[in-house]
């Protein structure tokens, strides 16, 4: 009941105007844009390799284990910022997906190192010629080089210095 004692009145539908809400001071927060700008980001990702059928967390520790062969698991999910207990049901869907293995560690028998399988080097190289062709393409087309040089060095920052 508004304060006058009667009921409010609902609008009927469609009669809403359909204008934007404003944002406010959070089209101002560095922090609401850049997960605004992550959402679109992974969004358009998740499109780019719908056919592999790899999350960018997926993606990004397929790249690490090529790139770092040899590596334990705590190493691989630190460097991630991945919590414990998310990177090991991680590790088992790429696991049983064949894309990677656990060997257990001969130094230290609780730790396990993590491989790149023969298919998971072959998913890895279709993801990455995906991501370029189509993602990281149309992220470059959208910022040009110099902007990308300049969001890459101010993404840097923030992830080494904040």
């Amino acid at each position: 009941m508004a304060e006058s004692g009667r009921a409010r009145k609902e609008p009927a539908d469609g009669a809403i105007e359909a204008s934007a809400l404003q944002l406010g001071e959070l089209s101002e927060l560095l922090g609401y844009l850049l997960k605004r700008a992550q959402l679109k980001v992974f969004e358009d990702f998740l499109h780019c390799v719908a056919p592999l059928q790899l999350t960018p967390a997926q993606f990004s520790v397929l790249l690490l284990l090529d790139k770092n062969p040899g590596r334990n698991q705590t190493e691989i999910a630190n460097t991630l910022g991945i919590l414990r207990p998310n990177f090991v049901a991680m590790l088992d869907g790429l696991e049983s997906r064949d894309l990677c293995a656990r060997i257990r560690s001969t130094n230290d028998r609780r730790s396990h190192i993590l491989a790149l399988t023969d298919k998971g080097r072959a998913v890895l190289a279709r993801a990455k010629k995906l991501v370029a062709s189509k993602h990281e393409a149309r992220l470059n087309e959208l910022l040009g080089p110099a902007n990308r040089t300049a969001l890459l060095a101010m993404l840097t920052k923030i992830s080494q210095e904040f």
